[in-house]
């Protein structure tokens, strides 16, 4: 081992260690607990068994898991519709510009997530912002009821997660080579064919990386739920949440957890394989 590869790794103990401690330990902790049993009066009794497991697949906690599982893609969709525009709009302004451009698109993140979540409780309450403009342009009915529904919770996330979708695309954006793209406007191909044969191809990977990230941030979320939602529907980070400081069923809320955890790292191991994937392709391009 060279000296230069030995101080590469002691330069990176202290982060694996940190990891390791903070991030590793408890995951251990959890894995095990979710074998454990359930004490008659709440506690841990530690007692060996895999019911835990298979009352994750039960039909009331798996509805939930679903309900999880379609908010969180809605987010991901809504966000990569708005965040894509965005970045290719920052990319296109002038190479000066676009530094400012993007300090804008992560200046939510300079305030705390709750009060941006409550901000939205502001706007969307049927005495909110949003209801006293239509009564302002003349609208006379009933309040709209948009907080404390499925709608609310998905703007929220979509809010408190866009600017990570936005550094995603626009970093994949920002790496595109302008010459293959000006050799498709070169061959007889417009704009709008240029961008689906050769720019958004090209930035998908971009793209994946965003959509995973705000997925996985999404599913496991249980304050936004909480707070937009209003507690009339739960997402299974609620349901983890409650399993632990309501239930105190802490081996079946360390199942859930496994689970969730287990689905996350799924997301992120295919994302980072299509990633590896089409880089090779790519790569293969140029050289043939």
């Amino acid at each position: 081992m060279s000296s230069q590869t030995a101080r590469s790794n002691l330069m990176a103990l202290p982060a694996i260690a940190w990891l390791g401690l903070f991030m590793i330990v408890p995951c251990v902790i959890v894995f095990a607990y979710a074998f454990l049993t359930r004490g008659l009066y709440g506690g841990v009794e530690y007692t060996l068994t895999s019911d835990n497991f298979l009352r994750v697949i039960d039909p009331l906690y798996a509805k939930i898991f679903l309900t999880s599982v379609r908010i969180a893609g809605l987010a991901t969709l809504f966000a990569i519709l708005i965040a894509y525009p965005a970045a290719y709009a920052i990319c296109l302004a002038p190479k000066r510009a676009q530094p400012m451009l993007l300090f804008f698109a992560v200046l939510p993140f300079w305030s705390n997530y709750l009060i941006r979540t409550y901000a939205w409780i502001v706007l969307l309450n049927r005495e909110g912002l949003i209801n006293n403009l239509l009564r302002w342009l003349g609208y006379d009915g009933e309040p709209l009821s948009l907080l404390y529904s499925e709608g609310a919770v998905i703007v929220g996330l979509v809010y408190n997660y866009l600017p990570f979708v936005i550094l995603a695309i626009y970093s994949s954006l920002s790496r595109l080579n302008g010459e293959l793209v000006e050799a498709s406007r070169d061959l007889g191909a417009g704009r709008i064919r240029t961008f689906w044969r050769v720019t958004l191809p090209l930035t998908m990977p971009g793209v994946a990386a965003g959509g995973v990230f705000i997925f996985v941030l999404s599913i496991g979320n249980f304050v936004t739920p909480a707070l937009l939602g209003g507690g009339r529907f739960q997402m299974i980070g609620n349901l983890v949440y409650d399993q632990f400081l309501t239930a105190n069923d802490w081996p079946f809320g360390a199942a859930l957890g496994m689970v969730l955890i287990a689905v996350m790292v799924t997301l992120l191991l295919l994302q980072a394989r299509a990633s590896a994937r089409f880089s090779g392709e790519t790569a293969e391009a140029k050289n043939g």
